[in-house]
């Protein structure tokens, strides 16, 4: 069979950590022939539209395929289809929305089963293992991929394979303890180091999740073997998988035709001037922490680009935005703040940018290495 004749179902989770990486490598399939499917939620299109319509202007044959999120079913929000939106809201809206994110099977199944001819593979977010029993029912190969980094889905694994979580999900002892068989000492706590769906009210997601890595077809990782090769060959040997990598796929993005305002204000900006500011889609900044950056920044009277969450129900963010004569009118002359999303990659890859602050995130990491910003 001819590359172009294959055809390619991604199904990220609703999380724009999870949806960029793996868009980018529908584009990386796409890119050797195939045709990729992309499966989201109507907000979730909104967001990421660009980014497709990027790879189809490219020649490749990327497409969205929109399935209706059953908020109203389930007691949540209008509009809320994203982890991004579960920050500050009770628990039980996000177990709502952990249980609308499963129902997604049925009409995904649907649509599967109304195909002239089903996919030659479907490639999983590790957080979406509903699609599990789907493609084992319809025979279609299965590989998971992983956004996180190696390291720290080997650190789970070992620590869920030598009980040191135990049966309580609940527990969140501040005890340090150091991973067992780890190909680096490493020290965390229950505190500090969680695997996903390890917490109280999603034991079954939790099962779920473990039972579909272990029964794949095969798992792919954002990640390169250059950092991490002890940590996927020692994942891939405790479960006994083919394991590829596929990153860092923020490098199938082209930052240099990017002509945004922010692009425009760092080309004004000397090389190697500016502090990039930003903590990812889903961390807020108490708000102590907000004033002391804030603070901090404005005391450092150097250049910086500041992605700062415009949070209608953060007090702490209204007021640093709207304060008359405060710190962004401060600031005016050299800091830029961005409300909500700023375009990273471009951020990161233009020359003006020499030092990065972040919260760390696998994505941020990876686009930071790839750019050589630090």
């Amino acid at each position: 069979m001819a590359p172009s004749d294959l055809h390619f179902l991604v199904v990220p989770l609703a999380a724009q950590g999870h949806m960029i990486p793996m868009v980018d490598t529908a584009r990386l399939l796409a890119a050797r022939g195939p045709r990729v499917t992309v499966v989201t939620t109507p907000i979730n299109t909104a967001r990421n539209r660009a980014a497709v319509d990027g790879a189809r202007k490219a020649g490749l044959a990327v497409e969205l395929l929109e399935l209706p999120f059953p908020s109203a079913q389930l007691g949540l929000p209008d509009g809320m289809e994203a982890v991004d939106q579960l920050t500050g809201q009770p628990p039980e809206i996000s177990l709502g929305f952990f249980e609308a994110i499963w129902t997604l099977a049925g009409p995904l199944e649907e649509y599967l089963r109304a195909l002239p001819r089903l996919p030659d593979c479907l490639v999983a977010d590790a957080c979406n293992p509903w699609m599990a029993p789907v493609c084992e029912r319809l025979g279609i190969p299965r590989l998971v991929m992983h956004c996180p980094s190696a390291y720290f889905q080997l650190a789970v694994h070992r620590l869920a394979a030598h009980g040191v979580y135990g049966d309580g999900v609940e527990d969140y002892d501040p005890t340090p303890f150091e991973v067992p068989c780890f190909p680096v000492r490493a020290v965390g706590s229950k505190t500090t180091v969680r695997g996903f769906f390890q917490y109280p009210g999603v034991e079954q997601e939790h099962l779920d999740a473990l039972r579909a890595g272990a029964t794949a077809d095969g798992l792919l990782f954002n990640t390169f073997r250059g950092i991490e090769a002890a940590f996927l060959d020692a994942y891939a040997a405790a479960l006994g998988k083919t394991t590829w990598t596929v990153g860092p796929t923020a490098l199938v993005n082209d930052a240099s035709s990017s002509s945004s305002s922010i692009v425009s204000w760092l080309d004004a900006r000397a090389p190697d001037s500016v502090m990039y500011v930003s903590f990812g889609s889903i961390s807020l900044l108490p708000a102590k922490q907000l004033a002391k950056l804030a603070d901090g920044l404005e005391a450092s009277a150097r250049p910086f680009v500041w992605a700062i969450k415009e949070d209608k129900g953060n007090a702490a963010v209204r007021s640093l935005l709207e304060e008359e004569g405060g710190f962004e009118a401060r600031v005016k002359d050299r800091g830029l703040l961005v409300r909500g999303l700023a375009p990273q990659v471009a951020i990161l890859a233009h020359p003006a940018v020499g030092g990065f602050l972040t919260h760390c995130g696998w994505n941020s990491t990876l686009e930071a290495v790839s750019h050589g910003v630090c």
